[in-house]
């Protein structure tokens, strides 16, 4: 029997390796749900036309997002998909962070990618995904906070570059659900792009690859490892971030000199740190200290967070969620801080492979050839053309300096048929001399679009 596989891929421009994911649960009884509501109309086949020219996400006539010229983002709506991607990405960061050495991921990639997926989900598996996810409302409610949220983000006033890009690749002799492909391009500007997965699979994995790397700035290299994409695969969900940002105020590139970085309690390296004192959005407090630099127009920032330990770094990230991140940011206050932080890049070679730890969170029955119901996305008569995840994979970047940041991200989701001024005071001290988290946020809706750890600054 040969079930499609749907594979779920994700890339983004932060940094993160790579693995393989084959594992198939034994099949799980499914009862019925009303998570999705039924296609209403007939299945749509595609047709091998050009690829769609919009690539980046158009704000649609009922997503887009109402922001003043500031591209702050007010309304309700636009929090809640922001608030569930964040709930979501602390839980598969408990399980990223065994990876050694540097790390770097976005949530806000893989929450899109299996969002997406989601939408065409129904009975017991919509139930997991969105158990998995913490996704909260109607199927409608969830798209169009999400939708709203993505238009926001590229509000085009911000100072600062920040590209979202979905697109669907499907098989051209699949028949897809209209409902279906028409609520994925309008909450989340992602076209359907005809592709030849039975006779060409590597010129397709090619092709999307292609793609993903045009979307970020060639950041993002071979999202989809070689030999993962297979005839039998129907469709591969894909989404890009790009993020490229300037500090409000940059370093001064003179004062950078080398200082020593302990990477461990008995190893230390000179790297290239940089420096300045300013004023900034500083506390002190449990045994680690946060830090955050804003970039400029306000809109988003880069939150630092040092263990007051040298090999303090496993036990910081353990205690972090979404909360205890939430309620730093609100501990925050100005105050002049001596910094000292290092430039670093994190680029991994590999994509990382995210199906294991995926299943591990509770959402096995979409992995699971004999169990997943995709139905929303396509319901072929044969049971064998069924839809099921195959693997999901993610890859990002990002690059640290005296200017600025720059980011990328992709996620690929594969599917295979089966203040006022205060008095006077000390000056902080923030000098990040051993590993450090970081996380790269929404200011308005508190979104972490990048977050990882830098164990080794000098290690790309």
């Amino acid at each position: 029997m040969t079930i499609r596989r749907l594979a779920p891929l994700v890339a983004s421009l932060l940094g993160v390796g790579a693995a393989h994911c084959n594992s198939n649960p034994p099949p799980e009884s499914q009862t019925p749900s009303t998570a999705q509501p039924p296609p209403s109309s007939e299945p749509v086949a595609v047709t091998p036309t050009p690829a769609p020219s919009a690539s980046a996400m158009p704000p649609a006539s009922d997503t887009s997002a109402s922001s003043g010229a500031s591209g702050s983002i007010s309304a309700e709506i636009t929090t809640r998909f922001a608030h569930d991607s964040n709930l979501f990405g602390f839980d598969l960061y408990q399980r990223v962070r065994t990876q050694k050495g540097n790390i770097v991921v976005s949530p806000a990639s893989i929450t899109t990618a299996l969002t997406m997926a989601w939408a065409g989900a129904k009975g017991d598996t919509a139930d997991q995904m969105r158990k998995v996810l913490h996704l909260e409302g109607t199927p409608q409610e969830v798209l169009q906070s999400a939708g709203k949220l993505s238009s926001a983000l590229q509000e085009p006033t911000r100072p600062i570059k920040f590209r979202i890009a979905n697109r669907l690749f499907g098989e051209k002799t699949y028949k897809f659900e209209s409902p279906f492909l028409e609520s994925t391009k309008a909450a989340f500007g992602a076209p359907l792009e005809a592709v030849d997965f039975i006779k060409a699979p590597e010129p397709t994995r090619v092709r999307i690859n292609a793609w993903v790397e045009e979307q970020t700035e060639k950041r993002i290299k071979d999202l989809i490892p070689a030999g993962t994409i297979k005839p039998d695969s129907r469709l591969v969900l894909v989404n890009a971030l790009y993020f490229l940002g300037d500090w409000q105020t940059p370093f001064d590139k003179e004062k950078t000199k080398p200082s020593p970085f302990h990477v461990n309690a008995t190893t230390k390296k000179d790297v290239s740190t940089m420096r300045r004192e300013d004023r900034l959005r500083f506390v002190q407090q449990d045994g680690l200290k946060a830090l955050e630099i804003g970039y400029k127009g306000g809109q988003m920032s880069m939150l630092f967070v040092l263990p007051d330990k040298v090999d303090g770094v496993e036990a910081l990230e353990k205690s972090l969620d979404n909360g205890k991140i939430a309620d730093l940011v609100s501990a925050l206050k100005p105050q002049t801080v001596n910094v000292e932080v290092p430039k670093f890049e994190i680029n991994p070679s590999a994509s990382l492979a995210l199906g294991d730890r995926l299943q591990e969170m509770g959402m096995t029955l979409a992995f699971n050839r004999r169990t997943a119901d995709f139905t929303g996305i396509a319901n072929p008569p044969s049971p064998d053309d069924k839809l099921y995840i195959s693997q999901v994979f993610h890859k990002a970047f990002v690059k640290v300096d005296e200017k600025g940041t720059e980011a990328a991200a992709a996620s690929a989701v594969v599917m295979m048929r089966a203040t006022a001024m205060p008095m006077p005071e000390k000056v902080a001290q923030f000098h990040a001399d051993h590993p450090f988290l970081f996380f790269i946020r929404d200011n308005a809706t508190g979104m972490i679009l990048f977050n990882g750890r830098v164990a080794d600054p000098s290690a790309k």
